[in-house]
C-alpha cells in the first residue's frame, strides 16, 4: 500500500509542477495577441449571398452594398474607408487610384460600424470595386493603410453593359 501511495504522490507532485510551469508560460511569457481590424461586405438586404454582378450602363448602374468595419485593436481607433473602382486589379493593394468615396468613423474596441454604400459605374466593361481599410497614424498625423492582417479590403467584381 504504501508503494502506491508513494507513486500516487509523485504523480500529482508531478502534475502540479507540470502546471505551474504552463500556466508561468501563459501568463508571463507568450505576449497578447496583437490587435486587428476587419472591413466586410454585406448586400443590399445585409446578408453575404445577393451581390450585384452585372449592370446596365445609363440605366440600372448604381447599386447598394452595406460595407463594415470591426475594431479589435484593444482601444479607439479612427478609420477611412476607401472606395475606388478599376478595369485592372493586377496592381498591389492598396490602389494608387482616386476614390470615388470616403468615410470616416472613430469606433472603439470591439466595436462596428455599418453604412450603406451606393456605387455607379457607366462604363462598359469589367471592373472591380474596392474597397480599402485605412487607419489613423497619430505619429504621422495621416491614414495609413491597414497591414495587421488580411482583412483590409474588400472586392466586388461587376460587369457592366449596354
Amino acid at each position: 500500500m504504501n508503494n502506491e501511495k508513494g507513486y500516487v504522490a509523485a504523480v500529482l507532485i508531478a502534475l502540479v509542477v507540470i502546471s505551474v510551469v504552463a500556466a508561468s508560460y501563459f501568463v508571463f511569457v507568450k505576449s497578447a495577441p496583437s490587435g486587428y481590424s476587419t472591413i466586410y461586405l454585406l448586400d443590399s438586404q445585409k446578408k453575404a449571398i445577393d451581390y450585384p454582378q452585372v449592370l446596365v450602363a445609363n440605366q440600372n448602374s448604381t447599386f447598394n452594398v452595406w460595407v463594415g468595419v470591426v475594431n479589435n485593436m484593444g482601444g479607439t481607433v479612427r478609420y477611412q474607408v476607401l472606395v475606388k473602382i478599376t478595369s485592372d486589379l493586377s496592381s498591389v493593394l492598396p490602389l494608387n487610384i482616386q476614390p470615388i468615396e470616403a468615410y470616416n468613423v472613430t469606433l472603439g474596441n470591439g466595436k462596428t460600424w455599418q453604412n450603406s454604400v451606393p456605387v455607379t459605374e457607366n462604363y462598359v466593361g469589367s471592373h472591380s470595386v474596392v474597397f480599402e481599410l485605412w487607419q489613423y497614424n497619430p505619429d504621422s498625423g495621416t491614414y495609413q493603410f491597414t497591414n495587421n492582417n488580411v482583412n483590409n479590403y474588400c472586392v466586388l467584381n461587376i460587369q457592366v453593359v449596354s
